[in-house]
């Protein structure tokens, strides 16, 4: 899909990268809101959470609800542990997009006031779509991105970087600068399973992740 401006202007559009939320939903709200569909604006790197709370903020001081209604962001934690210690990180699910839901025009454009609100605010690109008319997202789309934000608040599982087979050297604690080749990975410990040779004998040992790093060529 092309984005474009309102004047029917096409941009050139940055494929969106590809799982808590701002702005939760809960488990009893609808997946479209009556007369309004769900749309992707494009906004600045790392302005996400300023533009939802900014439009969400004019949107109630100009009365604009019956137009604007839900406006999320999905974001994803990650748990990482290190020396034992856990850390969350959360990052967002969709780097440079927000989702809106607003009700167009009889002929799909974006009513005038909505329009300006929203171009208006900093750091805001334009909305996916073609012809200077926005693209409404598809049911599974929607589905697939509500059902992120619908996500309950539970323990994030551990990401890890390594790839089963991969040659790997050890380099902290009492196994440094042995090699070997992941074996199993084991995200709800944190932990790395590694073959190593001790005394001419492949054996198992289980190892944060941060303790070992990827051989190149490996």
């Amino acid at each position: 899909m092309k984005t474009t401006t309102h004047d029917g202007a096409k941009q050139p559009e940055t494929a969106a990268p590809q799982t808590e939320t701002v702005g939760r939903l809960s488990a009893d709200e609808p997946l479209v809101t009556e007369g309004m569909n769900w749309f992707v604006l494009r906004v600045a790197s790392n302005k996400e959470d300023y533009v939802r709370e900014t439009l969400l903020r004019k949107i109630e001081i100009e009365g604009l609800k019956n137009l604007v209604n839900r406006i999320l962001v999905p974001t994803e934690k990650t748990k990482t542990v290190k020396a034992g210690k856990q850390k969350i990180t959360e990052s967002k699910l969709y780097p440079g997009y927000v989702f809106v839901e607003m009700r167009l025009e009889p002929d799909g454009r974006i009513p005038q006031d909505v329009f300006f609100l929203i171009k208006e605010t900093t750091g805001v690109g334009d909305f996916v779509g073609a012809t200077g008319r926005p693209t409404a997202l598809a049911n599974h789309e929607i589905e697939k991105m509500l059902l992120d934000s619908r996500k309950p608040e539970e323990l994030p599982n551990v990401r890890l970087v390594f790839e089963k087979g991969e040659h790997v050297v050890i380099k902290e604690g009492p196994f440094e600068g042995y090699e070997g080749s992941v074996d199993e990975l084991l995200p709800d410990k944190g932990l790395v399973r590694v073959l190593v040779t001790i005394f001419g004998r492949q054996a198992p040992i289980e190892i944060e992740e941060w303790q070992i790093a990827k051989i190149e060529g490996g």
